[in-house]
């Protein structure tokens, strides 16, 4: 008998963890998908919508399934033989296998992606405007692209048709984003999808103090922020330095950016 487990997308301002770690591709067409797992280690497979995971009754106890933002945590706590899942979509009914199996190893295993015949790689150099599949946000997507853009492998950037780089307009110091800690920000790259920006900015800590990134303190009129990394060491350590991938609509970020409020100047005219 099998449990059925409801798992959809949560859209957060904040996506923490590495989202520019390097991503296996998979194509759904028809056939078992073979996703294997290394024991006490979670592996991450990217679904993007809701689905129902159908888990066999042998399987508990072993297997621990999860979920955050429309991605599948799967880690088995002792050796599983080959065995079928099924995922569900909930909006559209279809059945994705995965053909899962736990061995031992200390070999780190790369995420998955599934993709499917509704999302259409663009040739290299061809011009675009498609949007991309309704199920998964452009801030999301836009969020995603940067981050495979600037620090994953080129073989595993995944197309995003309609998206386009463009020009920093300021590639100098900004304003500080976190005003309340001694952080510099500096814009590194850009690009665009419809109404959307994305600006990746780097943010080093300039202190000696470990600084915690909250989206909700950024200085700025954002429609979304994620962090490379969830903090940022003391300077001089390999932590001190992450990037933030600034989402605003309408225009870039130079537009968004709130200055702080000029100094008070006493009054010279009093005798």
């Amino acid at each position: 008998m099998k449990r059925m487990l409801v798992i959809g997308p949560v859209m957060v301002l904040a996506m923490y963890g590495s989202l520019a770690q390097a991503v296996e591709l998979m194509r759904w067409e028809r056939l078992p998908l073979a996703v294997p797992l290394v024991i006490d280690q979670e592996r991450m497979v990217f679904i993007d919508e809701a689905v129902r995971v159908g888990l066999p009754s042998t399987l508990t106890g072993k297997l621990r399934v999860q979920s955050i933002g429309g991605t599948l945590y799967l880690r088995a706590s002792e050796a599983i033989a080959p065995t079928r899942l099924q995922l569900q979509s909930v909006a559209t009914g279809e059945i994705i296998l995965l053909d899962i199996a736990a061995t031992s190893g200390d070999q780190a295993l790369e995420p998955v992606r599934i993709l499917r015949n509704a999302e259409v790689q663009v040739t290299e150099g061809e011009p675009s405007t498609a949007p991309i599949a309704e199920h998964t946000p452009i801030p999301v997507a836009l969020t995603r692209y940067a981050a495979q853009s600037l620090y994953a492998p080129l073989r595993t950037v995944e197309s995003l048709p309609g998206v386009r780089r463009v020009p920093l307009k300021r590639r100098s110091a900004l304003p500080p984003l976190l005003p309340s800690e001694n952080v510099s920000s500096t814009p590194i790259a850009a690009w665009r999808l419809g109404d959307y920006w994305v600006t990746a900015v780097k943010l080093r800590n300039r202190g000696a103090e470990t600084v915690p990134l909250d989206p909700r303190q950024l200085q700025a009129q954002l429609f979304a922020a994620s962090f490379q990394h969830a903090f940022l060491g003391p300077v001089g350590s390999a932590e001190d330095t992450t990037v933030a991938y600034l989402i605003t609509r309408g225009a870039g970020l130079e537009q968004a950016i709130l200055l702080p409020p000029p100094a008070t100047r006493g009054d010279d005219n009093e005798s």
